[in-house]
């Protein structure tokens, strides 16, 4: 009896952590779609959840890597709270965060972020160095996509 009763309380607290969650993803609206190109050309495709074709369940597209993928993509997008916009607009003080904070992710507290620097073509190029300094890789980033190419 007493085990039935804590599996209830446990599946109770699970459904509302859920529902919790689910009205959270909700609290931001997703932004308008994007006025078509003066030219006449199509807009950017918008990362943003697809329910115009229903053709899965809750109206989202099955995913091409399969039903373990959709489902992993579909529980990012329930919990996502911020839509990512079309230009990210970075400068060099937010890549270096970017960068920083990857680093911190996956748990490497001794290399660094430095020689965080505009570059000619217009992204922004770092290096990511060890604690005495020297360089383990350089990288550039694309200011308006955040797009990361490893350039040595």
């Amino acid at each position: 009896m007493r085990s039935s009763l804590i599996a209830v309380a446990a599946a109770a607290f699970v459904s509302g952590g859920i529902a919790t969650g689910a009205a959270l993803s909700l609290a931001q609206s997703t932004p308008a779609a994007p006025a078509p190109a003066a030219d006449g050309a199509a807009p950017p495709m918008h990362p943003g959840p697809q329910v115009e074709a229903a053709d899965g369940p809750m109206g989202m597209r099955p995913h091409p890597m399969g039903p373990a993928m959709h489902h992993w993509w579909h529980r990012m997008h329930t919990f996502a709270l911020i839509y990512p916009s079309a230009d990210r607009n970075l400068d060099a003080s937010d890549v270096k965060k970017i960068a920083e904070a990857f680093l911190l992710w996956n748990g490497n507290h001794s290399w660094k972020i430095a020689d965080v620097a505009p570059t000619a073509d217009g992204s922004i190029a770092f290096s990511v160095t060890t604690g005495d300094g020297s360089v383990v890789a350089k990288f550039t980033m694309d200011p308006h996509t955040a797009r990361l190419r490893r350039i040595s």
